[in-house]
């Protein structure tokens, strides 16, 4: 997966992870990947998931989706810095994460964000697609 992809799905997803029973599997993790990648920055993280899950939990419970939405692209930037810094991680990012849903019953586990595109072009037409932001120079 896209480095830039699997950040975005996966800073959702562990904000997600926070109001479930595996969350303690996604911080051990998450923390275990950012101490092998930014080892003075490892306890700061661990911390900041903690206050970031007590967040959450009161934005599920006020309703505050907004809220939500917020501490979800906090992660997303963060885990985008750390996948940039190692792009090696990618692979132990996505099975941290797959492990921590698949512990849960299906009933609780988060959806895991996902875009499909599909295009078909004929004849001299062109496909542009993009999950996020795109910047097309033609010349």
């Amino acid at each position: 997966m896209d480095p830039e992809v699997l950040a975005q799905t996966a800073g959702t997803t562990v904000v997600a992870l926070m109001a479930t029973d595996a969350w303690q599997r996604t911080r051990e993790g998450v923390v275990s990947l950012w101490r092998r990648v930014r080892p003075l920055q490892a306890d700061e993280v661990d911390t900041a998931l903690e206050e970031t899950r007590e967040e959450i939990l009161v934005a599920h419970r006020e309703g505050d989706s907004a809220g939500a939405e917020d501490l979800a692209r906090d992660w997303r930037r963060r885990l985008t810095r750390l996948l940039a810094s190692d792009p090696s991680i990618a692979q132990e990012l996505e099975e941290v994460l797959a492990e921590a849903r698949a512990s849960l019953p299906e009933a609780e586990r988060p959806l895991a964000p996902s875009v499909h595109m599909h295009a078909h072009a004929s004849g001299h037409a062109r496909v542009y697609q993009a999950g996020r932001d795109q910047h097309i120079v033609e010349r």
